[in-house]
């Protein structure tokens, strides 16, 4: 099992259902046929350091992480993780955009894009997400904004 194996449940645990993030923010997902996307953002300095360290994320009370998920629903079945075209920008209130760079982790079965961007004290950034799942044609938008404190 390497570093990676071990730290996925962590890492896991800590972003999507960690008491560290308010309930609206653990659950968000927005569904389009056959598919459901799951999608958060967390302040990376509170990642443990050990999980940052393994997946090369930069802990930082400056910075942020969006992950997001792509799941299949198969009737009858539970979900099953699915790859993607992910691609995510962010806008601050002064209308800045920003690119989030998107990179896709894969391990045990389950499939996560993350990319990390800096964050300043009391900034709202209003987040657009396209979503394209492999063997499908058409990308699909999430909209969704989001405070962050750093102090």
């Amino acid at each position: 099992m390497n570093i990676k194996s071990a730290l996925l449940p962590g890492f896991i645990s800590l972003i999507l259902l960690s008491g560290l993030l308010p309930p609206v923010f653990a659950e968000q997902s927005q569904s389009f046929g056959d598919y459901t996307v799951h999608y958060n953002t967390i302040n990376t300095g509170m990642l443990d350091p050990e999980v940052a360290r393994g997946y090369g994320i930069t802990r930082s009370k400056n910075r942020a992480l969006l992950n997001v998920s792509v799941l299949k629903n198969v009737m009858g079945t539970s979900v099953h993780p699915v790859k993607a075209k992910v691609s995510a920008t962010a806008t601050n209130l002064s209308a800045q955009m920003r690119d989030i760079s998107i990179r896709e982790l894969e391990d045990g079965g389950a499939i996560y894009y993350i990319g990390e961007f800096p964050i300043s004290n009391e900034e709202t950034l209003s987040f657009n997400i396209s979503v394209q799942p492999e063997g499908r044609g058409k990308r699909q938008s999430i909209n969704f904004q989001q405070q962050f404190f750093t102090d």
